[in-house]
């Protein structure tokens, strides 16, 4: 009398070991997606606050900051709002706007600290620092080009947001150092300045999109890249120039090479990184254990 029991083959049991192994093996990497590298937080003149917002799981709200949209990312299933503070911001009482869908827009506020940046006080010759109007016309027209670019919003989240030092070098003037001029106040350094010799290769931060190169009086060659929702890279002063716009590039990617173009006194990658068409301090996406050392002030390296 039969039991009903059904043995198996060898060949058949094998065949059911392997498809549960291969089983195993897929489910095993369907958990949740890494969580993402954010940049440090810092609440003051030149930093980056970041807040959790509301909003359906497949659709991201809309943040604006001083009319200019933010930066909103998915990260461990919520969103979550990256916004770059400019250095002129007076410290104090801020908010972010907030909407979703058709839903009335809110606000988010935060307080921003005052921060003390280096101040710099040097004497040179005018001719060094006066603009003819022949150059001051020049560098107008390229500051509203360069600012067109800035506002750049394309919607893909960026791949990361922990970015590559682009060369390697000791810091030679750092972000928000105000420079004084035979007793004069000049803007305040927008980004980081990286000491390197000329021909040094110059690599992308992240990947992304150029959207511009030229050659401009203040920032010599430059190239700029676009890395998603407003985050915006700018490399300056390079002797050569590698890419062209509408070129895709990965992180470490050549852009071209360090120089001394444009209006400076000395071979060095001026890095600038910019969120919501501000720029913002570059140490604050870099890994904690790879911010290039500081070196002694310069003595001018005049933009």
């Amino acid at each position: 009398m039969g039991s009903g029991l059904k043995i198996l083959s060898v060949a058949a049991l094998r065949r059911a070991v392997l498809a549960c192994t291969a089983f195993l093996a897929c489910t095993a990497g369907a958990g949740p997606p890494p969580k993402l590298v954010l940049p440090q937080s810092s609440l003051v003149p030149g930093g980056i606050f970041i807040t959790p917002v509301d909003g359906p799981n497949n659709s991201p709200p809309v943040v604006t900051y001083d009319g200019k949209r933010a930066m909103v990312v998915r990260s461990d299933d919520r969103w979550l709002a990256i916004v770059g503070l400019p250095l002129s911001t007076t410290p104090g009482h801020a908010s972010v706007l907030v909407r979703s869908g058709d839903s009335a827009e809110l606000a988010v506020g935060f307080d921003i600290s005052n921060k003390q940046y280096l101040v710099q006080s040097l004497k040179v010759a005018p001719a060094k620092v006066d603009l003819s109007e022949q150059d001051l016309a020049r560098s107008q027209k390229e500051s509203a080009r360069l600012h067109a670019s800035l506002a750049t919003y394309s919607a893909a989240q960026p791949a990361t947001l922990r970015l590559l030092q682009p060369v390697p070098g000791v810091r030679s003037s750092s972000y928000g150092l105000r420079r004084v001029f035979n007793n004069e106040p000049r803007n305040p350094h927008s980004g980081m300045d990286i000491a390197a010799p000329t021909g040094t290769p110059v690599r992308a931060a992240a990947g992304g999109r150029v959207i511009d190169t030229g050659n401009f009086f203040f920032t010599g060659n430059t190239v700029l890249v676009d890395h998603g929702e407003g985050l915006i890279t700018m490399y300056c002063h390079m002797s050569k120039i590698d890419v062209h716009p509408g070129e895709s590039v990965k992180t470490g990617d050549i852009l071209g090479k360090v120089g001394a173009t444009g209006r400076v006194t000395g071979p060095h990658l001026h890095w600038a990184v910019a969120l919501n068409q501000t720029f913002v301090d570059p140490a604050l996406f870099l890994a904690p254990d790879h911010h290039p050392a500081a070196a002694p002030p310069p003595q001018a390296q005049a933009r």
